[in-house]
């Protein structure tokens, strides 16, 4: 496995896919051919069908401002459903050309070529090889994080929860209508400072969870800078948990960081194994992958031991399989921004469900990534990210 830092990567809204991916490669390409007079970005499959609602000609021309965008809605030969075409032009012939691929949680791969994210650092190939491991030297999955991945990983998970951090914070702030056209209004700073102070203890953490979760999703529907946790689609579920457990429930910051490395234990084992790309295993593989997360970071801050963290990723997972990608417009606010605050709650859920009940478990948390990639890839292309399916088509024709 690769490591875990590809999980969170910061970077422009509103989809990594779309714009934290495609950025990459226009400044990857950029960087190789500088001598270039213009450039010439061919969008396919999902990329073309959602790039201007996902923000990804403007990701694109801002890494690479000389360049002409063409989405080709047309071509269905693809080997990927993120794919492009980059091609570097010179007094009108073309220089080179490069088939790129946007796999998912921001991270490329250029057709024919190993890049330092294709590196393993860990031998281990599944969450079973991992738990095996802990088991038998006696650590936990922070420990093992740290002791793989070198003295650089703690640093850059500081980094990380610095700019969650900054992003809960702007969204509660902001007010106003998020771009797009679709004229949805903000909600996390009503949802925060709305009291009603006849309600119970548990209404008042899921609304305050909800509104840290819509902060960052609005965020990023904002084009504003987020961390993926494991997309931008999902980026608000992680850091709106996290964000409650240190400043409402008085979790200490070296424990949050630790949540953070096993959450991403547990995205890179679904990266790994099966896809955090919405474009090609539906919404499960970035809601879905961000509760589990969400689950397994809880359940470690709690201190569960290794079997419960298990059960309460897996539970997380196994109640969002067949969950489907049909943003409205192609814009990443619905049903995208609700769906993170009602996976951070699902989280919860499931480490509760997990702290009792492990013993009883028969599913393991291999068992359900292996289910979820074989569903996305029988789940019909219109509900992959492509707008054509679901909500995107009903509020289409609804409109007319």
């Amino acid at each position: 496995m690769k490591s875990i830092k590809s999980i969170y990567k910061i970077g422009h809204g509103p989809s990594s896919s779309h714009t934290v991916g495609p950025y990459r490669a226009a400044k990857l390409i950029a960087e190789r051919y500088p001598e270039a007079d213009s450039y010439e970005v061919i969008l396919y499959g999902s990329l073309a069908f959602t790039g201007e609602g996902h923000g990804t000609k403007k990701a694109i021309k801002d890494g690479l401002p000389k360049s002409r965008v063409i989405f080709d809605t047309e071509t269905t030969d693809i080997p990927h459903p993120n794919t492009m075409v980059f091609k570097a032009i010179k007094n009108g012939k073309e220089l080179a050309s490069h088939r790129i691929f946007s796999i998912g949680g921001g991270s490329i791969r250029i057709e024919g070529e190993k890049s330092e994210e294709d590196v393993d650092i860990y031998p281990q190939k599944n969450f079973t090889e991992i738990l095996n491991t802990c088991k038998e030297k006696g650590i936990g999955l922070a420990e093992f994080a740290y002791e793989m991945e070198g003295p650089s990983l703690k640093p850059y998970l500081e980094e990380v929860w610095e700019a969650m951090q900054d992003s809960v914070r702007r969204g509660l702030e902001s007010e106003g209508v998020l771009p797009g056209g679709l004229e949805v209004a903000r909600k996390a700073k009503i949802l925060y400072e709305e009291r009603c102070y006849n309600e119970s203890s548990d209404v008042t953490m899921n609304r305050i969870i909800s509104a840290y979760a819509y902060a960052v999703s609005e965020e990023n529907a904002d084009e504003d800078i987020v961390v993926t946790a494991p997309t931008c689609g999902s980026c608000g579920v992680l850091p709106g948990l996290l964000y409650y457990m240190q400043y409402d429930r008085g979790f200490p910051k070296e424990e949050i960081l630790d949540a953070l490395a096993v959450a991403a234990v547990i995205g890179n084992v679904i990266s790994t194994n099966a896809s955090i790309s919405g474009a090609e295993c539906g919404c499960q593989a970035e809601i879905g992958s961000a509760c589990s997360m969400a689950a397994g970071g809880l359940a470690a801050l709690y201190g569960l031991n290794l079997d419960q963290i298990e059960y309460a990723a897996e539970i997380a997972m196994e109640h969002n399989l067949g969950l489907t990608c049909d943003p409205i417009n192609g814009l990443v606010q619905i049903p995208c921004i609700e769906r993170n605050a009602v996976a951070s709650m699902r989280a919860i859920s499931a480490v509760n469900l997990s702290q009792f009940l492990y013993t009883t478990r028969k599913i393991s948390f291999d068992d359900v990534v292996a289910t979820m990639y074989q569903t996305g890839k029988d789940m019909n292309e219109k509900y992959r990210e492509t707008s054509h399916g679901g909500l995107a088509e009903i509020y289409k024709h609804k409109a007319l």
